[in-house]
């Protein structure tokens, strides 16, 4: 169980560098882009068993 949650973390944590670098080139609102973010953790947290 402990390495389950091990990777998920990782998995999320890579996920989270990778979404960092794909938008960093696009000038966007603070609030569309916390919208977004928002979006990916809880899409991240349905995608956990």
């Amino acid at each position: 169980m402990f390495l389950c949650i091990e990777m998920a973390s990782l998995n999320f944590r890579n996920r989270i560098k990778r979404l960092t670098r794909r938008k960093i080139c696009y000038s966007r609102s603070e609030e569309t882009h916390d919208k977004v973010i928002v979006g990916f953790i809880n899409c991240n947290d349905y995608q956990l068993d």
